[in-house]
Order: C-alpha cells, then sequence, then structure tokens
C-alpha cells in the first residue's frame, strides 16, 4: 500500500471510545494500560434513565472518564474510535464530524459494508478529519485489543505505527476505502454462516434424536474440529451477541448486494441470527450456566419452538 502521508501526529495521547459496550470497555481497558491518561468514552446509553446506570458505574469503575456528549468527547480528541454496532456505524460518524478535530483520526471498528464504511468517511474527510476503517477478523475478547484488524483508506498507513505501539495487530492492507471491509465482510458470510448453519443442524438432530450419528460424520470429515466444543461455542456466542451477529450480517448482505448478486445465503443468516436473539431477548436461556453444553442450548431452542402457539 502506498502512501505520502507524513506520520507528524504521532505518538498520540489523547483518546476517545464511542460505545462502551463489550469492544469499547476492552479497548478502554487495554489503552489505560498501556499507558493512555487522557482517555474519554462516550454511549448513547448514558444518557437513557432506564439503561445508563451501568455503563456509568462500569466506566467509574474502570477508571474511564465518560462524556456528557458527543461534542464533549470529540474536544481535543486525537483518535476517535467508533465501536458500536453495525447498524450504528454510520450514525455514529453523522454524530461526530460536526464536532471533530481538523487533522484528527476517526478509527472505525464496526463490522459495515464498503459501501456503508465509504459513507461515513465522506462524513469525517468533509469536516477535515482523517478516516481509518477497520476489519476486525475475529472475536475480540480472546484477544483483547490485540485482535488482528486490517487498516484501509489513504490514511491507514499513518494511524498503524500508533496502533501498533499500543500492542494492537493492527495491519493497513489497502489505501483504497472498502477493502478492508469487504475482506471482513466476505469472512463474516462464512463465519456467522457456519454458526447458523450448526444451530440449525444441531437442534434438528436432537429434536429427531440423531446427533450421536450426526456428530461423528462431521468429524470423519473434518477431523480437526471439536464439533461438541464447536457447538457449544457458536451456540453460547449467538446467543450472547446474537443480535450484533444480525446487524452484522444485515452489512454483510450489503456487501454482497453492492457486488451485484442477491444475498440469499446471507440474508437467511441474518434471520437465523435474528431469531436466536429474539429468543434470548424473551429469556429461553436466561439461567443456563456459563459452561452449558451445546445439547442445552438446542433443548431449549426446541422448547421455545414447542411452546410457540400455533397458527391453525
Amino acid at each position: 500500500m502506498q502512501t505520502e502521508e507524513k506520520q507528524d501526529t504521532l505518538p498520540m495521547h489523547r483518546l476517545g471510545i464511542v460505545g462502551y459496550g463489550e469492544v469499547g470497555r476492552i479497548f478502554a481497558a487495554g489503552l489505560r494500560a498501556r499507558g493512555v491518561g487522557d482517555l474519554v468514552v462516550w454511549d448513547l446509553k448514558f444518557i437513557d434513565p432506564a439503561k445508563g446506570s451501568e455503563p456509568l458505574a462500569h466506566a467509574q469503575a474502570a477508571g474511564v472518564r465518560a462524556a456528557d456528549s458527543v461534542a464533549a468527547l470529540c474536544a481535543g480528541r486525537q483518535l476517535i474510535v467508533s465501536a458500536v454496532t453495525a447498524s450504528n456505524t454510520l450514525a455514529v460518524a453523522e454524530a461526530v464530524a460536526p464536532h471533530i478535530v481538523p487533522g484528527a483520526f476517526f478509527l472505525d471498528l464496526n463490522s459495515a459494508s464498503p459501501g456503508t464504511k465509504q459513507q461515513a468517511a465522506q462524513c469525517i474527510e468533509a469536516r477535515g478529519g482523517r478516516y481509518v476503517e477497520a476489519g476486525v477478523m475475529t472475536s475480540v475478547p480472546p484477544y483483547g485489543m490485540a485482535v488482528p484488524m486490517l487498516l484501509g483508506g489513504p490514511h491507514a498507513a499513518a494511524l498503524a505505527p500508533a496502533l501498533q505501539a499500543w500492542g494492537m495487530d493492527a495491519t493497513p492492507v489497502s489505501d483504497r476505502l472498502g477493502v478492508a471491509s469487504a475482506i471482513k465482510m466476505c469472512r463474516s458470510v462464512m463465519i456467522k454462516g457456519l454458526e447458523a448453519l450448526v444451530i440449525e443442524s444441531y437442534a434438528t438432530a436432537r429434536h429427531y434424536g440423531v446427533e450421536d450419528h450426526v456428530l461423528p460424520t462431521l468429524a470423519e470429515t473434518f477431523p480437526s474440529i471439536d464439533w461438541h466444543q464447536q457447538g457449544r461455542y457458536f451456540f453460547s456466542r449467538v446467543v450472547q451477541h446474537g443480535q450484533r451477529r444480525a446487524e452484522e450480517m444485515r452489512e454483510s448482505a450489503r456487501t454482497v448486494g453492492e457486488a451485484g448478486m442477491e444475498p440469499l445465503m446471507t440474508s437467511a443468516i441474518a434471520d437465523k441470527q435474528q431469531w436466536v436473539a429474539d429468543l434470548a431477548r424473551a429469556g429461553v436461556f436466561a439461567d443456563l450456566p456459563q459452561d452449558a453444553r451445546w445439547q442445552d442450548y438446542a433443548d431449549r431452542v426446541l422448547g421455545s419452538v414447542r411452546k410457540a402457539p400455533s397458527n391453525d
């Protein structure tokens, strides 16, 4: 990747994070551990009377300053990290753009289509900010802030050294916006698709009592995978983060559509992820232990189906 931009703003020490969910909290903790003292976070939940107490209390306990507005978050920030759900990608860029300091970087971690990222970049660049897209290539919690990510856009190479100095596995892949996101989205079709397939296949096998026949055939075909453990992990992650995954898959479907194809499979994956998210929201999995087996999750799925009212 080629760029003529000078790395004249590094090192940076005044940072802001938009989104104080799982990813935002992990990055805030990681940055503070790396010596970033001037760190501010902002989340819409902060101003929600019904939802604000928990994230605000978490921020206070973690020693992270919570801003009272997007404008306050942006004031004096050299880098703003956007870590929200896929459906809010563009909205955050639009909210930050009027307040961003000219020359400040905007790092977009969100799982959105190339087209959505390009729209977000236009908002930030129009106000003098420097937009960098990131394709986060796997689940964040096992890696923390060192999760592998691909950077894209004309400012990616200029930002990468600062991120790497903080221990991030950040690799510039293109000076064209959309490339890093395309890589991420295409991968997501496969990974989230496998999750949806496992949930549907395993629950159906459980219904017919044939799981002890089905899983050994999977192990025979793909012997490197522990299908029981993989099933448990897939069920647990979708139950915990199905809403976020559904939104990501809608952006993946948008990515397929931007390529000129009908996103038949990708849209179905989004629907399956959303279905599990809705079950979780309804409390179907509420009292399952952290180490629950995939069979326990499948039994709850099947139980909810059996209880569903008939259309007759």
